[in-house]
């Protein structure tokens, strides 16, 4: 039996069993990393792998985490381990110090495995633009897995790994769930340390992970949940056990569709199997509430995100000057030298984004474009929130779409693009928790539907997730498993 094909439970009870080793996950991993076709890594740490799967003998049975192999976005610190974020401006950093999220799984005595591609410097949706080049859907090397945790996605859906770390700042993990089949969650803003990672727009970033069931993504935030003190903005919300309420009947809890959003959606695929889905929660017992939201200030989410993101990211970024670490091309001067390196170093794409973030924070332009897009930020939250006060959860489809080919041309002031495309990034904005899972496949490819909680009600959000993956069926989806 091939062990990384299972879930991180199954493959805990193998281990438990002792039917398999950490040292044989290992070496298995790195033999299909070796076979990969979807160029998603940057580094495969076999040698340190291979030494800590060593260490490992004697299986903890209430540690379920224990000797499993993970992947890690490229733009989280690893120790001694190469991380440059996708991006030739940081070419051969080694950072100094672990992120928080790895030392917490470290102490669980999970295995990292390898540092996995992205968007450069985690800008992008498409997994095209690091600095690797492209990286693939698994279920079509034709297609995109999407971004900008491309790689993240593409090693769990190859069953390579059974989890992989990823950062979501408008949909980065939660869109490419659902083009590769997996469960894909981001939390409450806060509920993980995001000290370590490298950062793209702090007010919107979080820290999350793929896996293969619900089950899974409890059992990990379990772990790596809580207040850091390396983290200001990490939050002091008591941890929950996320994996003890997962099995609880769903019997009137309340759901939420936001009809403005479903309707922007002409793939009738998805809109029957949407239909279907929503029986299945009726049939459970829940109720289902058809709300709205003014249509005139969904459009507006894209352009608000894009401001508000290149902003800080302008802001974030001025470290990466060749200077302290990095790429460094020397000049005559100072100013001289720091031109070469960045004009170097970041594709266009990312300078176009500096730029724009630039322009935004000018004097004469903050009140008509940045401190605008903040505000309109909060008229949006505030709509989120009210929906939520008398709902459980919001449900929709996570993609207007399976995963698009790469040359795929959309119209960017499409309802369908500006909303049903972008809407996801209102979890972003609200900070609030929310999970893609699997829920079906056209054409050979998957996708699925995306849910969000209020703040801190991670537990609720698996719990009404698990119902839903309980009754699809669609449960520990891989390219060397999908049904």
């Amino acid at each position: 039996m091939n062990y990384l094909d299972l879930t991180i439970k199954e493959i805990h009870e193998a281990l438990v069993n002792k039917k398999v080793t950490p040292l044989e996950l290992v070496n298995e991993a790195i033999k299909r990393a070796k076979e990969d076709k979807c160029n998603a890594f940057e580094y495969i740490m076999e040698k340190e792998a291979i030494e800590m799967a060593k260490t490992l003998t004697e299986p903890e049975k209430d540690n379920l985490l224990w000797g499993i192999p993970f992947a890690i976005k490229d733009n989280i610190s690893t120790k001694d381990v190469p991380t440059c974020a996708s991006s030739d401006i940081l070419k051969d950093y080694v950072p100094i110090y672990n992120a928080t999220i790895i030392d917490k799984l470290l102490a669980k005595k999970a295995i990292p495995f390898a540092k996995v591609t992205l968007d450069e410097l985690a800008m992008g949706g498409t997994g095209a633009t690091g600095h690797l080049g492209k990286t693939t859907n698994p279920y079509n090397n034709e297609r995109m897995v999407g971004g900008s945790s491309c790689g993240s996605a593409a090693v769990t859906a190859s069953a390579i790994v059974p989890f992989a770390l990823g950062s979501d700042t408008g949909d980065s993990i939660r869109k490419p769930a659902s083009y590769a089949g997996l469960v894909g969650f981001k939390p409450t803003w806060g509920r993980i340390s995001r000290y370590g990672l490298f950062p793209f727009t702090p007010s919107l970033d979080s820290l999350g992970f793929f896996t293969r069931s619900v089950y899974d993504s409890a059992t990990i935030l379990n772990a790596v949940a809580g207040y850091d003190m390396h983290d200001f903005t990490s939050s002091k919300e008591k941890v929950d056990d996320y994996t003890s309420d997962l099995d609880k009947s769903i019997k009137g809890v309340k759901i939420a569709v936001i009809k403005e959003i479903l309707d922007t959606i002409s793939d009738t695929n998805i809109q029957k199997k949407f239909q279907e889905t929503l029986k299945i929660y009726q049939d459970l017992g829940a109720t289902i509430n058809y709300v709205s939201m003014d249509r005139h200030l969904l459009k507006t989410l894209f352009p608000t995100y894009y401001i508000i993101s290149c902003a800080e990211a302008t802001s974030n970024n001025a470290n990466l000057d060749g200077v302290k670490f990095g790429l460094n091309l020397e000049g005559d001067t100072f100013n001289d030298s720091l031109i070469k390196t960045r004009s170097k170093g970041f594709s266009e794409r990312i300078k176009r984004r500096f730029v724009i973030g630039s322009y935004s924070l000018m004097a004469e332009n903050q009140n008509e474009l940045y401190l605008r897009a903040i505000k309109n930020r909060h008229k949006i939250v505030d709509e989120i929130n009210k929906i939520l006060k008398d709902n459980d959860v919001i449900f929709l489809p996570a993609s207007p779409s399976t995963a698009p080919k790469f040359d795929n041309k959309v119209d960017q002031l499409e309802d369908e693009y500006l909303i049903a495309d972008n809407y996801m990034v209102i979890a972003n904005f609200a900070g609030l928790p929310s999970l893609t899972l699997p829920v079906g496949f056209i054409d050979n490819l998957p996708f699925g539907f995306n849910l969000t909680a209020g703040a801190f009600k991670e537990k609720k959000l698996f719990n009404i997730a698990k119902a839903l993956e309980d009754k699809s069926g669609f449960y520990n989806l891989s390219i060397r498993t999908k049904k």
